[in-house]
């Protein structure tokens, strides 16, 4: 397969940020046509990346344009919509986490892959810093044992996006923090975990700084619009092998500093990550010993990464190390957790 060409759908901060220059830097990729309803920033996007087709409607682009594959990159609530509709025109699809906002519609997804034959990604950019790359090698290795039991957050002291946007309107996002930060780190330690299947989740969230003033008054913060989602959630997932995850996720809570954290307790070694910074503890000899593998301190563009590891597949290079079902769990246990959460009982998933 030759040059893939590509419709994106969403060019929004996502798209400038991580999307867009995941794509230019793929020199098999161009990219075709730009699709949003905000016309200032589709075409601000048609002209940095070389294109004349635009659109504010993706119905549209999908009828008009010659394409392989489509990149989406809006509110939560439209992936699903979105990627089935592209999937039953014979397209590959590349879409922004969460893969859905409830499981029905991630399903849809998963089935609308399977029937088109195509290949159906979406953003898991932490699978591929050099830490985790590693980190899966040693565990598949053996050198952790049994992996059985762990936890895992990103707790922000103060970062909540959009404050009164989509962001925080559950309409259009799904949730707070838990769908937003939630999905990169509970999928990073399932599937470091040996992607176990989840059987039972329980958790609790909450809403504390919806109308909280600015924290700094020289950049305020607007507190009008909605805000009907969480800003923190805890859970506790358990999985068909046994195994259980703690989980943390907030945009605003009174900690000391913001933290972004994974770990892991095998029957031979543990491993903490913090951030890029990873850590083993194990024992050798009857001596405990800390092991700190050190990667080189260029910069890593993890969302570039994913979306090359998508194109390979596309191209029949590589074979997908996210599939559409990994994402039908994630999202069953996202909502099943918010489930929890509203009624106070644990929830078992079929």
């Amino acid at each position: 397969m030759g040059t893939i060409n590509v419709g994106i759908i969403g060019t929004g901060n996502i798209f400038r940020h991580a999307h867009g220059p995941g794509w230019a830097s793929h020199p098999e990729v161009r990219i075709a046509a730009v699709c949003d309803p905000n016309a200032a920033s589709a075409e601000a996007a048609a002209k940095e990346y070389g294109t004349g087709k635009v659109y504010a409607d993706y119905r549209e682009m999908l009828e008009r344009e010659k394409l392989d594959a489509v990149g989406i990159s809006t509110p939560n609530v439209y992936h699903s919509e979105i990627a089935v509709a592209a999937l039953e025109r014979g397209l590959h699809v590349f879409c922004e986490k969460p893969d859905a906002v409830n499981p029905a519609e991630a399903q849809r997804m998963a089935d609308a892959a399977k029937r088109a034959g195509k290949v159906l990604m979406v953003m898991r950019n932490n699978r591929f810093m050099p830490a985790a790359q590693f980190l899966k090698k040693y565990i598949e290795s053996g050198a952790m044992g049994e992996i059985y039991t762990g936890r895992t957050g990103w707790v922000r002291r103060r970062g909540i996006p959009g404050r009164g946007g989509w962001f925080t309107t559950k309409a259009l996002s799904g949730g707070g923090p838990l769908i937003d930060l939630g999905v990169h780190m509970i999928d990073l330690a399932v599937w470091l975990m040996g992607n176990p299947k989840p059987v039972a989740v329980s958790g609790a969230a909450y809403r504390k700084f919806a109308a909280a003033p600015s924290p700094d008054p020289l950049r305020p913060v607007p507190n009008d619009g909605t805000f009907d989602v969480e800003d923190l959630a805890t859970g506790f997932i358990r999985f068909d092998n046994g195994a259980t995850l703690q989980i943390e996720f907030s945009w605003a809570s009174n900690v000391e500093e913001e933290q972004k954290f994974l770990e892991l307790r095998g029957t031979k070694a543990g491993c903490s990550l913090k951030g890029d910074e990873l850590k083993l503890m194990t024992e050798i000899e009857q001596v405990l010993c800390d092991i700190v593998p050190r990667f080189p301190k260029a910069a890593v563009k993890t969302h570039e990464r994913n979306i090359h590891h998508f194109v390979d597949c596309v191209q029949g290079k590589a074979e997908p190390i996210i599939t559409p079902e990994y994402g039908v769990d994630m999202i069953r246990i996202l909502s099943a957790i918010y489930e929890s959460a509203e009624t106070g009982a644990e929830v078992r998933l079929p």
